[in-house]
């Protein structure tokens, strides 16, 4: 029975605040850095053939893919507008691993990195930023 006392991790202050916290900057910056970063400096180059999974034109894609891992993901990061850029987010990633990855989960050219994604941004969509959010503090003024 101590064991389960002490495996609960109950001596730790619990905050949901601060776990949205965590999972807005980590996320947003994750998207931001590992993935919009590099598509933004080599537009040029790769919005000739970039994949055009909605029938918009390889650019088109680009850009609105862009908008959402930068854009929307620094938002996220700081949380202004965060439950807007979760959504814009949250499609994103449904499109990369529906349309792009078939909603493959394992193996070759699988979706498993946006299906995650995906996840962390339906649940900022459902929760909203959080105490510690811009959102937060322009609704309390």
């Amino acid at each position: 029975m101590k064991f389960i006392r002490l495996a609960q991790l109950d001596f730790l202050p619990r905050s949901a605040d601060c776990g949205l916290f965590v999972l807005r900057v980590w996320l947003g910056l994750s998207i931001l850095i590992l993935h919009g970063w590099g598509k933004l400096v080599s537009f040029s180059e790769k919005s000739g053939g970039f994949p055009d999974p909605l029938g918009v034109g390889p650019k088109a894609s680009l850009a609105m893919l862009l908008f959402g891992e930068v854009v929307c993901a620094a938002l996220l990061a700081v949380g202004f507008l965060t439950r807007f850029s979760a959504a814009v987010l949250a499609f994103a990633m449904g499109v990369a691993f529906f349309m792009q990855h078939k909603g493959v989960l394992s193996g070759p050219g699988n979706g498993e990195l946006a299906f995650i994604y995906l996840a962390g941004f339906v649940a900022l969509f459902v929760a909203g930023g959080g105490r510690f959010s811009v959102d937060e503090k322009l609704g309390k003024s």
